[in-house]
Parts: structure tokens; C-alpha cells; sequence
């Protein structure tokens, strides 16, 4: 599984992706960086098959009307430490990798992994 995971979301969760094995890019390591237009996100997702990780709401409106990104991953845990973060991921992981085998669009709270259809 690849990941892309989003301006707003820590290195640190790409690097504990890539720890546990996944290709995984921050939008830190592209050429725009942390600027890189979300039009680009779902461009490089759909031609690299990468799940967006995001807390951005606008991925959530491109997907259901243009199935843009390729997979989509919602983090709405609100504010929270990073340290936090990375422990439901780390928790969730497996789950999540399993889960978008047959799904699109998950999302991920504090408490619960929901399956969006």
C-alpha cells in the first residue's frame, strides 16, 4: 500500500508509515512542498495509487464528486498531539491497510475507524 499524507498532517506519520513498511511521500518531500496544490495531491494519487491522508475537508467533496484522490484516509481527531496521532496509527495500521482493500473512503477519529461507502 502507498500512502500520500497531507500539509496539515506531522513527518513523523510518514516516517512510522515507512517504518512499518509502506511507500509513503509527505507533501514536504514534493516540489511545492506544503504548497503543492490540491489538484496535484489527486493527480499524483490516482497515477501512483497512493491513499491521501488528510485532515482537509475539500479531498472529502473531490472524491464524492470526482472519485478524486485514488483513496482517501479522513483524519478527524481534531486538535491532538502528535505524539497522540502517531499512537492511532500505529495502533490502527493493519486495520486500515485491510480495510482499504475493498473500501475508498475511511476515516479515522480517536476512537473509531469509520467505512464510508
Amino acid at each position: 500500500m502507498k500512502f500520500l499524507v497531507d500539509a496539515q498532517l506531522p513527518v513523523k506519520l510518514a516516517q512510522l508509515l515507512r517504518q512499518k513498511g509502506y511507500d509513503t511521500i509527505h507533501t514536504k518531500e514534493l516540489p511545492e512542498q506544503n504548497k503543492t496544490p490540491d489538484g496535484d495531491i489527486n493527480q499524483l494519487s490516482i497515477e501512483q495509487q497512493r491513499v491521501v491522508i488528510t485532515k482537509d475537508l475539500d479531498f472529502v467533496e473531490s472524491f464524492i464528486l470526482a472519485q478524486r484522490p485514488y483513496k482517501l484516509l479522513l483524519v478527524t481527531t481534531g486538535n491532538i498531539k502528535n505524539q497522540d496521532l502517531i499512537a492511532i496509527f500505529d495502533e490502527n495500521i493493519d486495520n486500515l491497510v485491510t480495510y482499504f482493500e475493498h473500501n475508498s473512503y475511511i476515516e479515522i477519529n480517536r476512537n473509531n475507524i469509520i467505512i464510508h461507502s
